[in-house]
């Protein structure tokens, strides 16, 4: 299994592409089931995730044309309508399979999925959703079974605002009769992304990037190109680096309008930004800020840059409290950054960390995809050496974090 080796205390300089999203790119893969026509997609980034969804889509009979960051799909010869456990155990996402396949074919089996281990994270509301639309829907053994002879538009109020599920109620609503209005829906700039490939394709929908979707069924949807959102998580993240470590470096191919509270709360720390319409450059050249804040849905603080925010908190001037609202188990990296001399506690769903002026290199573990790259930020700000294992995590979700890292400066190797 592969770890990551980082010698800490290298300024950063240089720049840094970044890669579409993967949080995009996997449901906007998983459209490629909802037309018999050719889906021409860029920007895909080259994730172990990625690669997952393209092998369990492939499985049903998609025709996949892979070329680098280029991905052509094709659904004329679909004939498979499941996913199976042993594609999904790894990887959440893999329920998204469940709309597109009901909604085109009227039928679907597929496995209850996996993915990190940072909470629970029920697929309830994609069920009822379905439901509400007209499916007829059983779970047996692992496995959703889900059938409908033709799912029909309805008014849909999720309990919760859940990202993959109004990804997957949205997809499902494409191709039903009638009207349906997803209310409480998420707003996150990956569902934005999905929506507006959706109306290339023909379909009808309205409100995109609101919290209320209108979306008018058609019969049927075709083929389209579309270039993949950029990675703000991958942006957020190498902002943090930068905040922890020193130096100067741009960040090319991002998006600045999609990064409103991360960027707001790196100003505090101290970051120093200048923007264009695609690139951002951060200059650090003091000791982090301490910055407090709440995770949040979109547009609020991400819970998805929580760990890499509290890694630059570690080694601040002065203490911060960090409360984590999404998922109740996303603070599995705190006593691996402990390990590395931080000072960190956990009351309830607050962590408070007291920054400490070093960090000291030694082995750890990552726990999720998210963690991963906290560890790598902590490592990086560390004197001496660390070894960080288990980073299949980082694998999931970041495209060659080491290798981008390592043109910039960072002495970061990866041991087979």
């Amino acid at each position: 299994m592969d770890k990551l080796l980082i010698q800490g205390g290298q300024r950063l300089s240089g720049e840094i592409v970044i890669s579409g999203a993967k949080n995009a790119a996997l449901p906007i893969l998983c459209a490629g089931l909802l037309t018999a026509g050719d889906l021409e997609l860029s920007n895909v980034p080259h994730l172990h995730d990625v690669a997952t969804m393209l092998k369990l889509l492939g499985q049903t009979g998609l025709k996949i044309a892979h070329d680098g960051e280029r991905v052509v799909l094709n659904g004329s010869a679909i004939d498979t309508l499941e996913a199976p456990y042993d594609m999904v155990k790894t990887m959440r996402a893999s329920i998204l399979v469940l709309g597109p396949l009901l909604a085109r074919f009227g039928e679907a089996k597929v496995s209850l999925p996996g993915g990190c281990a940072i909470g629970s994270r029920p697929v309830d509301q994609h069920i009822k959703g379905l439901e509400a639309l007209g499916a007829e829907i059983r779970i047996e053994g692992g496995y959703i079974y889900a059938k409908c002879k033709k799912l029909k538009g309805t008014r849909i109020v999720t309990d919760m605002i859940t990202v993959t599920g109004t990804e997957n109620l949205l997809m499902a609503a494409t191709l039903a009769e009638g009207e349906t209005i997803l209310e409480n829906a998420a707003r996150e700039p990956e569902v934005t992304d999905l929506a507006n490939l959706l109306v290339k394709m023909g379909a009808k929908i309205e409100g995109i990037g609101s919290d209320r979707l209108v979306i008018q069924g058609v019969a049927e949807l075709h083929g389209a190109a579309h270039a993949v959102i950029a990675d703000r998580i991958e942006t957020g993240t190498f902002l943090c680096a930068v905040a922890a470590t020193g130096g100067d470096i741009t960040l090319t191919n991002t998006r600045v309008d999609i990064l409103d509270a991360a960027l707001d709360k790196l100003r505090d720390m101290g970051l120093v930004m200048t923007f264009g319409p695609d690139w951002i450059r951060a200059q650090m050249s003091a000791r982090p800020t301490p910055v407090s804040f709440r995770t949040t849905e979109y547009p609020g603080f991400p819970t998805d840059m929580q760990a890499q925010f509290m890694a630059v908190n570690t080694i601040a001037a002065g203490a911060s409290r960090v409360t984590e609202t999404i998922f109740e188990n996303r603070y599995m990296h705190v006593q691996e950054m402990n390990r590395l001399g931080a000072a960190i506690t956990i009351e309830g769903k607050t962590a408070i960390i007291a920054g400490v002026a070093r960090l000291r290199g030694a082995p750890v573990m990552a726990t999720d995809l998210r963690a991963s790259a906290s560890l790598v930020i902590a490592a990086m700000a560390a004197e001496g050496e660390t070894v960080i294992e288990r980073i299949y995590h980082l694998d999931r979700g970041y495209d060659r974090m080491e290798v981008k890292l390592s043109a910039v400066g960072a002495n970061i190797v990866r041991i087979k």
